[in-house]
């Protein structure tokens, strides 16, 4: 019989396209992963995903089954938040962290969605793109993208998010497209100053991890500035994908080197460690993990 577990584990293998990547998501072994999908597929008739050599991609009926499943599953986790949230009154005020850019686009609709919800709670959004004390800032929680240092905090993960390599089609009809990582060092890179690693790129390349040093003679501390100066013909650009997403429906960038993704960047929702976590606090951080679960991020 199909359980949510395995309707849990489809969804993982879609967002992954690994069995080993949604195994490690979900604390399973690769062959039960590989068993879910089997069950699935065997249930309903029909390939859900197909098989190539470096990912499982989702067939057309995959595709559409897993917008059906994630939006289930967001519902399910809407009731049990609801019955949950009968033990405690939902009210008080609620200070969140997040960057600047990914803000607007995700946790502004979902904290007017819980607002709604639970009238009695008030938000403030505090926006920075560098890590925050918690405590310092008097935040209640954060959603923070990349790797976690403080092991004070408490954390749930929300998702991955996809980097892309991407460029104007007039910049690749003047230059040509790079096939391979190593082609970058020949291109005009669109350089992030206040990146970690602002001329080093990553990419998976046989299996390993490669640092590929870049160069370009545009730079600035902005991603929105820099994602635009890509979309002019600048240079070529390094960026999650939710960054360039509108740059790219338009027309205005392609992607390029996708073969050569490096393993997506994890986002998680963090709070500190407190004997007992707040009923609105605990709320929010389950809506982001519903509603942050449907977005492709």
């Amino acid at each position: 019989m199909i359980s949510l577990v395995d309707y849990r584990t489809f969804v993982a293998i879609v967002d992954e396209g690994h069995l080993t990547a949604a195994a490690r998501r979900l604390g399973r072994s690769v062959q039960a992963v590989s068993r879910s999908l089997a069950l699935l597929e065997k249930d309903l008739g029909v390939t859900l995903i197909r098989r190539t050599t470096r990912r499982l991609q989702p067939t057309a009926a995959g595709l559409a089954f897993h917008a059906r499943i994630c939006a289930a599953l967001a519902d399910i986790e809407s009731a049990r938040q609801e019955a949950a949230s009968t033990e405690g009154e939902i009210a008080g005020s609620l200070r969140v962290g997040a960057s600047t850019l990914f803000a607007p686009a995700f946790i502004t609709p979902i904290a007017a969605a819980f607002m709604n919800r639970y009238p009695a709670v008030r938000i403030e959004l505090d926006l920075a793109d560098d890590y925050v004390d918690l405590i310092a800032a008097s935040l209640d929680l954060a959603v923070r993208i990349g790797d976690l240092p403080d092991s004070r905090l408490v954390a749930r993960k929300l998702g991955d998010l996809r980097r892309v390599v991407f460029a104007a089609p007039g910049y690749l009809a003047r230059h040509g497209r790079p096939e391979e990582p190593s082609d970058l060092k020949r291109h005009d890179c669109v350089v992030r100053t206040a990146a970690q690693a602002p001329c080093s790129w990553r990419f998976r390349v046989g299996g390993d991890t490669l640092a590929v040093e870049i160069d370009g003679r545009f730079r600035s501390s902005g991603a929105a500035v820099c994602n635009e100066a890509v979309a002019l013909g600048l240079g070529i650009g390094y960026a999650p994908l939710w960054q360039v997403r509108p740059l790219l429906d338009a027309g205005r960038v392609e992607l390029l080197l996708s073969d050569y993704e490096a393993e997506p960047t994890p986002v998680h929702v963090v709070w500190p460690a407190v004997p007992v976590l707040p009923a609105r606090t605990r709320a929010f951080a389950d809506i982001l993990a519903a509603r942050l679960a449907v977005e492709r991020i």
